[in-house]
C-alpha cells in the first residue's frame, strides 16, 4: 500500500471502510469519521435500515433490514455482509471500536483473510468456546477485524451451518475462527495468528500485547483503551440531563 510522505494520508484503495448497525447511528457515524483520519480507503459504507439525515461526505449509506437484536446482526454479518463489499477487504468496525493509529498500519494484515484482536488464553480447566474441533486453542478473534471478500462470501457459498457456540450464543467471530476454522483454512484461507494479531488491534489485556506501544484499532474501552475516544450522541446527552432532572420531582410527588 502507498503512503505519501510529509504527512499525507495512507491509500488503501482495496479495502473498505464498513459499519453495520441498527442502533446508536450516530456514534457510529463517528467511529467510521474517526477512523478515516489518515487514511484513504477505497470506499466507506455505512449498513443500516434507514438513511441517517445529514450523512457525511464520503460515506455511503447502504440498505438493509432492521437489526432487532444481536442475535440478527452475528447472523447477517456471516451470511449477508459480503454484499456490501465491492473491494478485496473490509475494515469492519463498531461505535466502541475503531481505527485509532493509522501510521500503525502494515502491509502485512493483507496476507491474511481475517485478522482481528488477540484473545485470552483461558483458565486452566475453564469451559471455554476459543477453540477449533480438534480442540487446538484459538487466539485471534474479534468482530473488528480485517476480513477478505473471499472469507466474507464464504459461509455461503460452503452451506455452513449456522449454529451456536458452547456457551449456547450465537458469536459470529467465534463462528468462523473457531467452529469453522478448519474449513476456512482447508479452502486455503489463513486466519492472522497472534504474533501478528497483536499489532493489528487490542481487546483484552493480554501478555502478548505489553510490548506494542499502539495498535492499529481496538474494541471495547479495557486497560489500556480506555484513553481513546468515547463518542455520545447529543441528544442522548440531553435526555439523560431531562431525566435526572425529572426523577427527583416524581420521587418527591410519589
Amino acid at each position: 500500500m502507498e503512503k505519501i510522505k510529509n504527512g499525507g494520508k495512507l491509500k488503501l484503495p482495496n479495502v473498505t471502510l464498513a459499519a453495520m448497525t441498527s442502533v446508536k447511528v450516530y456514534e457510529t457515524i463517528k467511529a467510521l469519521e474517526y477512523s478515516m483520519q489518515g487514511i484513504e480507503f477505497g470506499q466507506v459504507v455505512l449498513v443500516t435500515h434507514r438513511k441517517p439525515l445529514f450523512l457525511p461526505k464520503g460515506i455511503t449509506y447502504k440498505h438493509t433490514s432492521k437489526l432487532t437484536d444481536i442475535d440478527c446482526f452475528n447472523y447477517k454479518m456471516v451470511y449477508e455482509f459480503g454484499d456490501y463489499i465491492d473491494t478485496d477487504y473490509v475494515m469492519l468496525v463498531h461505535y466502541d471500536g475503531y481505527v485509532v493509529h493509522p501510521e500503525k498500519w502494515r502491509d502485512e494484515f493483507l496476507l491474511y483473510d481475517y485478522i482481528g484482536s488477540p484473545w485470552p488464553v483461558p483458565e486452566k480447566g475453564k469451559r471455554h468456546c476459543f477453540h477449533d474441533i480438534y480442540g487446538n486453542l484459538c487466539r485471534v478473534g474479534n468482530s473488528v477485524s480485517l476480513r477478505s471478500k473471499r472469507l466474507l462470501e464464504f459461509p455461503r457459498q460452503a452451506e455452513l451451518v449456522w449454529e451456536k457456540d458452547e456457551d449456547g450464543v450465537y458469536n459470529e467471530d467465534v463462528f468462523l475462527c473457531c467452529m469453522n476454522k478448519h474449513k476456512i483454512e482447508e479452502a486455503g484461507m489463513k486466519i492472522a495468528p497472534v504474533e501478528v494479531a497483536k499489532y493489528f488491534a487490542h481487546e483484552h489485556p493480554v501478555p502478548e500485547t505489553l510490548n506494542v506501544d499502539a495498535p492499529f484499532a481496538f474494541h471495547k474501552w479495557w486497560g489500556r483503551n480506555a484513553q481513546y475516544p468515547k463518542f455520545e450522541n447529543p441528544w442522548t446527552r440531553r435526555l439523560n440531563k431531562l431525566k435526572a432532572m425529572i426523577r427527583p420531582l416524581l420521587f418527591w410527588r410519589h
